[in-house]
């Protein structure tokens, strides 16, 4: 039509005009898909039509990934059913267009897309005009236009999608033409190994060292570097795998190579991935393409493929959906599901599956509609990115064991004209006033807690005169919270996440009954959350991004008998879990992860690998600038603290006790405090030349690179790098950078200013004098965990009573010489104050 065509040249402009990438914005996301991958879907232009539950919620989080332009189409007006799931409806929108009373909310999401809406019907003009739409999304489309635009997209190189969501059962189809290059498959880092040995055979094979499966796939490609003997290796091109066990794989044929002699590292190269999809026409016949996500329900599935075919057929026939609760309506809905199937030949038909979704398919349910939303929107990313597997091509979806066993009467489900209509369509108005009365606590109003009260609004949790809500949250919003915590606006940033995520669940459902704390959930919040409080709660939802707050929540919820839901993410991946008392399993204590754990001796060491050097530098963080400084604040302020520390044992409380008196007594004195910014540049020099030169010079001192094993093997092998002491340079950007950040944080914590000035700390430097090291024969560097705990067992057995007699007399002179310290520090603190 004209109308569409003009607003197609309307939109237009120019797919070039890429703006930098606001990290401060996305800053979450780029740690996921990166620059590369934000940059593509920087330009995408994506069409959703639609604007029910189900298209509002693909369209927000589309908007808030940060595609380039956005338009959301809907020729229908708001209904009262609607407000059942979309959030941006109110009451003042009844029979107003759905598209044009949400596009504004949308728009304000995120300031770096274009949102226009459109409340014309769909045609070819506005699909393939002046738009160059990258992906089309259809919700609450008939099966006629899933066809016909389908083949159109199809054949215009356009990434088609197609969701619904009829009661408690979800539909998600995808087409993204004949050859889509999938450039990262699953956007995991790419593996790296080391090696244990490699065969002179044809085929070669590799085998790791037994500390990490190597996590390969036949035809994956890798490269090799530092392996030592046979280096025809280190110069080969990426060669194809084939996996023979999990910490082995073979190569191409090495018979010709040198032997193998120890060492050497293989990385992944990621290749890409080329997939070919069918229409939707096409994959309608297509039973493999059903991808399972639960393989306890396969064959109801397969059915429910069949039948959301025959809903299209019974609504194109009586001009609406199956009456809710009708008998009726579900056998000729069975009927023509019988029918579908005398081609399909499923071996297995569901038919109370059928008779379910007829009962149902009226219904409008915000958690299934926010749940095939988020997967269908995950799909607009893949299709845009070019990152991640797509899903290839049907995906089905259904929560039907919530419906309850014996079949209710037609009455209890009627539309009354309520904001719940489409709830009660599917549990009934007795059950909307139980849910209505209930009393939750939320605890976390982040990315999963956001979604969790946009969802208790709609459904009316807590809603009604006897019901309320109670969130707590300590956090304030900051500006990188507004890339996936939807409630919150740019004009929040700085206010406490709580309140604002309150306030904007009320604007949602204004019947919301919510009370916002800003306390950190622990035992010092007992004094609130007591036994009457939870005692008073139906149930308790998690939303918590700390393994300690989960265990500690869930054993409050065990305490008192309460229902927890817990849910979290991390990247790409998330978990969910149900707690319920007497029935399920709790979260319970903090699960041990010694499997997965890194050896100490492996940490101090022999790292091998990039999370080894990241646990390293952390536990230095935590001990140079956080642990010790809190020793010091704890010994000034809690007169118990000595006797706490004294109940660790003999070696852990003289390391602390060290730590504390190092830190109150001047450099010029043998402690470690500084008097001014000098002596803070002075401490961050030694300790680099003690942690990257020194202790390294120490270590091969006692294992020379050319160092055998009892078995006449080389020492430094298999998942042992030989490493090498390193020489400062002041012209060097990360060891200058190293002194600079190391003062700075030394200096914070004795009050002492410092600079980011390079040049004012390089001439620092030049006055600083670096004491000589010189390795030492007698020290002993453990090789393994087992080794250390053996000797410092023995070490306890012989010196175990000369410890504790030479604690009798020397802690307690220990203490006064600190109290005394701790008495001139002050004093000196009060003069300088």
């Amino acid at each position: 039509s004209l109308s569409s065509l003009r607003f197609a040249v309307n939109c237009f402009y120019k797919m070039s005009e890429i703006s930098e990438i606001d990290e401060g914005f996305y800053s979450r996301q780029l740690y996921v898909l990166g620059h590369e991958a934000m940059h593509r879907m920087g330009s995408a232009k994506v069409l959703i039509a639609g604007m029910k539950g189900l298209g509002v919620e693909i369209a927000k989080n589309v908007v808030l990934s940060g595609v380039k332009h956005v338009t959301v189409q809907d020729e229908g007006m708001t209904t009262w059913s609607d407000l059942s799931s979309q959030f941006f409806l109110k009451e003042s929108h009844l029979g107003q267009n759905r598209a044009a009373c949400s596009v504004q909310q949308l728009a304000v999401l995120n300031p770096h897309v274009v949102v226009e809406h459109y409340t014309g019907p769909l045609d070819e003009n506005l699909l393939l005009g002046a738009m160059f739409l990258q992906v089309v999304v259809l919700t609450d489309s008939s099966l006629e236009d899933q066809k016909r635009f389908g083949e159109l997209c199809h054949s215009h190189g356009v990434k088609f999608i197609v969701a619904d969501t009829k009661g408690l059962c979800g539909q998600l189809f995808c087409d993204f033409g004949e050859k889509f290059e999938v450039l990262d498959r699953d956007g995991e880092m790419p593996a790296s190994v080391m090696i244990q040995s490699i065969s002179k055979d044809n085929p070669g094979v590799v085998i790791c060292t037994d500390d990490q499966k190597h996590g390969l796939f036949d035809g994956d490609k890798v490269i090799f570097s530092e392996v030592q003997g046979m280096t025809e290796l280190n110069n080969m091109a990426p060669v194809g795998i084939k996996v023979r066990g999990p910490y082995s794989f073979s190569i191409g044929d090495t018979s010709a190579f040198s032997e193998y002699e120890r060492g050497g590292v293989v990385n992944e190269v990621k290749q890409p991935v080329l997939l070919n999809f069918k229409p939707l026409s096409e994959a309608l016949q297509d039973h493999d393409l059903l991808v399972m996500n639960d393989f306890g329900k396969i064959s109801r599935h397969q059915t429910v493929h069949l039948a959301f075919q025959a809903l299209h057929s019974f609504v194109k026939k009586e001009k609406r959906l199956p009456g809710l609760w009708s008998q009726s309506d579900a056998d000729y809905l069975l009927t023509i599901v019988r029918e579908l199937n005398e081609v399909a030949q499923l071996e297995e038909l569901d038919e109370v599956t059928v008779q379910s979704l007829s009962y149902t398919a009226q219904g409008d349910l915000a958690p299934i509609n926010a749940f095939i939303g988020g997967l269908a929107a995950q799909e607009v990313i893949k299709a845009c990115s070019r990152k991640f597997t797509p899903l290839k091509q049907w995906l089905y979806f259904d929560a039907l064991e919530c419906l309850p066993e014996d079949q209710p009467t037609e009455c209890s489900f009627a539309m009354n004209g309520t904001r719940y209509d489409g709830q009660i369509a599917v549990f009934g108005s007795a059950f909307q006033e139980k849910l209505q009365r209930q009393k939750y606590f939320l605890v976390g109003a982040g990315a999963i807690g956001c979604e969790l009260l946009k969802n208790f609004a709609l459904m009316g949790l807590g809603a009604g005169d006897d019901g309320h809500i109670t969130i707590t949250d300590m956090d304030s919003i900051e500006r990188s919270n507004l890339n996936r915590q939807f409630l919150f606006r740019t004009h929040d940033v700085g206010k406490p996440k709580s309140k604002v995520a309150a306030r904007a669940a009320c604007d949602i459902n204004p019947q919301m009954r919510i009370t916002a704390h800003q306390n950190r959930l622990d035992a010092d919040s007992e004094g609130v959350y007591d036994y009457c409080f939870f005692m008073g709660l139906d149930g308790v939802a998690a939303a918590l991004d700390n393994v300690e707050a989960r265990v500690y929540l869930d054993g409050r919820c065990v305490q008192h008998q309460k229902p927890m839901l817990e849910g979290g993410t991390l990247g790409t991946k998330g978990h969910t879990l149900v707690v319920v008392p007497h029935l399920t399993e709790s979260y319970g204590p903090a699960k041990s992860s010694s499997s997965n754990a890194i050896p100490l001796c492996t940490l101090k060491n022999f790292p091998h690998r990039i999370e080894h050097t990241l646990q390293w530098a952390r536990d230095q963080f935590e001990g140079l600038f956080k642990q010790t400084p809190e020793n010091v604040n704890f010994f000034v302020r809690d007169t118990a603290f000595i006797k706490r520390t004294l109940d660790l044992g003999d070696t852990e409380a003289l390391e602390i006790l060290g730590g504390v008196w190092s830190s109150l007594h001047d450099m010029g004195a043998g402690g470690q405090r500084p008097k001014s910014w000098e002596d803070c540049v002075r401490w961050a020099r030694c300790k680099w030349e003690t942690l990257f030169n020194n202790d390294i010079r120490q270590l091969l001192h006692c294992f020379p690179p050319d160092e055998k094993t009892t078995h006449g093997l080389p020492f430094w092998s298999g998942s042992k790098r030989c490493p090498h002491p390193l020489t400062f340079d002041p012209s060097n950007t990360t060891h200058i950078e190293y002194v600079m950040a190391g003062a700075n944080l030394y200096g914070q914590i004795y009050g002492i200013k410092g600079t980011r000035d390079l040049t004012s700390i390089r001439g620092i430097l030049e006055n600083v004098h670096v004491p000589a090291f010189t390795p030492k024969s007698s020290v002993k560097i453990h090789v393994s965990d087992k080794e250390m705990e053996e000797e410092k067992n023995r070490e306890c057995d012989d010196a175990g009573q000369l410890v504790q007699f030479f604690y009798c007399y020397q802690l307690a002179f220990f203490q006064h010489v600190l109290s005394l310290h701790i008495f001139l520090f002050l004093c000196h603190r009060k003069d300088q104050t």
